[in-house]
């Protein structure tokens, strides 16, 4: 009896995902808050923007960043940083997913600042 309860405690971990839950819109909840803190700070030149992907399996979120030559940010639904894909002084990012645009699909825009 004691060996199933080990095995129960063991496998019920497994059985639930800590994945935020992607709305109707593409975005997750941490994603959210990232758009409405961009909403409430200056304009940015260039404007920033945020699409969401499948790469290598899963759901991820590019989001631009709010100047030249900063890294521009890849991250998972729960908002944890994957890579910086491009930006930086040499416009090719942290090189630890220099795969990216090469493999990555479904491209979808988010959220784009249209604001003047």
């Amino acid at each position: 009896m004691k060996f199933y309860l080990l095995i129960l405690l063991f496998l019920i971990p497994f059985n639930f995902s800590c994945d935020e839950i992607i709305d109707e819109d593409g975005a997750t909840s941490c994603i959210r808050e990232k758009i409405e803190q961009f909403k409430r700070e200056k304009v940015s030149n260039p404007p920033r923007s945020v699409y969401s992907y499948q790469y290598k399996g899963k759901t991820v979120f590019y989001i631009t960043s709010d100047c030249c030559d900063q890294y521009n940010t890849l991250y998972d639904v729960n908002c944890n940083v994957i890579c910086f894909p491009d930006g930086g002084i040499t416009g090719m990012g942290d090189g630890r997913c220099s795969d990216f645009f090469q493999t990555a699909t479904n491209e979808v825009l988010i959220w784009k600042d249209t604001r003047n």
